[in-house]
């Protein structure tokens, strides 16, 4: 068990826990602390939803934006064929890793790719996998900042900007000054073609 879960363990509040969960089934926008950067999520099933985040961050909706589930097992309810070489990856990586894969489905048309693809990642940090497996759906998660600008590596450099557009902004972690790193990228292909879009 790592420092950042020893810690959650002993800061952990239900009712911080309980309101994100109530926003994102109310179709709102949390700001929330995952295993790499802070993110704005929201239900990605929810069109309407993923909407607003494209709005609020001012990015192109060409720009697909990656989810997170709670479990290796969720996968396959939103990926057509999961290439065999996806578990392989997800069992040895020691880091955060976003895995890119194609034949998308169950999710929100415009949180999908133009090819077909959507990114998702298991993650390994306990509020936000407590709100994947509670939602019992997949949440979308990408950078807490407006399209262009640097990505927040703490809570403390998140804009006001951003802070004002959400619905919920989770307590948990504000005061972690660890900075924070995004997810390596693997794209998969039918057929185990393995393509690298970050280390």
């Amino acid at each position: 068990m790592n420092d950042v879960t020893t810690k959650s363990v002993k800061t952990y509040d239900a009712e911080d826990l309980k309101k994100a969960l109530e926003t994102l089934q109310k179709g709102g926008i949390i700001l929330y602390p995952t295993d790499t950067v802070w993110g704005l999520g929201c239900d990605a099933t929810n069109e309407e939803a993923v909407k607003r985040i494209f709005e609020l961050k001012r990015r192109s909706d060409a720009k697909s934006m990656l989810v997170l589930v709670d479990t290796p097992n969720r996968i396959e309810a939103y990926v057509r064929e999961v290439p065999d070489m996806a578990w392989n990856l997800i069992e040895v990586s020691d880091k955060p890793l976003t895995i890119i894969y194609p034949q998308a489905k169950n999710l929100a048309r415009n949180l999908i790719a133009e090819d077909g693809s959507i990114g998702i990642r298991v993650t390994s940090e306990l509020f936000s996998k407590m709100l994947c497996a509670r939602f019992k759906r997949p949440i979308v998660s990408t950078s807490a900042n407006i399209s262009g600008q640097p990505s927040p590596a703490i809570y403390a450099e998140i804009t006001d900007e951003i802070k004002q557009a959400v619905d919920y902004i989770v307590q948990y972690r504000q005061n972690d000054g660890t900075p924070a790193k995004p997810s390596s990228i693997i794209k998969l292909d039918i057929g185990n073609v393995i393509k690298i879009i970050r280390p």
